[in-house]
């Protein structure tokens, strides 16, 4: 018996890199306009953080080298990640099955070492067949994964 290949279903949802966060809660962000145009304009219904980009988010909103004066108190981070959370198109991706599997393929691949935690969003992409987006250029390099690259500003 001969078996048929099922195409994938598209992307249905947007699994957003820490940048696209950051650029949308700050309105000072240099990228800010083009986080809101695409949130606006361009994003899927469901938004999603995975736990890696929450906890991202979070702690570099308490960073002063990154925020400055902004920076917020830890507790004041996790409440802005709770406003965003709490909105109804955005949730909290689970890992999927495969996602090691996944991961070990790109690591495979002589992935330098800093390239690590875009691996793991990509196979996180990969495995629940969501919409990367992100402003990094580096995530280009990893075949199959359904990218939205913004434009800064």
């Amino acid at each position: 018996m001969s078996s048929v290949a099922v195409p994938a279903e598209p992307p249905t949802g947007d699994l957003l890199d820490v940048n696209v966060w950051l650029a949308l809660a700050i309105d000072e962000h240099p990228h800010h306009r083009a986080a809101v145009e695409y949130w606006s304009n361009h994003a899927r219904t469901q938004k999603l953080f995975c736990r890696l980009s929450a906890m991202g988010f979070v702690r570099l909103l308490t960073q002063p080298k990154l925020m400055a004066d902004g920076a917020l108190e830890l507790v004041d981070a996790w409440r802005l990640y709770e406003r965003y959370s709490a909105l109804p198109t955005v949730g909290m991706l689970p890992e999927p099955d495969g996602v090691d599997t996944q991961l070990a393929g790109l690591v495979a691949k002589k992935l330098p070492a800093r390239l690590l935690t875009d691996a793991y969003l990509a196979a996180l992409t990969l495995c629940a067949q969501l919409r990367l987006v992100t402003f990094d250029k580096d995530f280009e390099r990893f075949a199959g994964v359904s990218l939205y690259r913004l434009s800064p500003n």
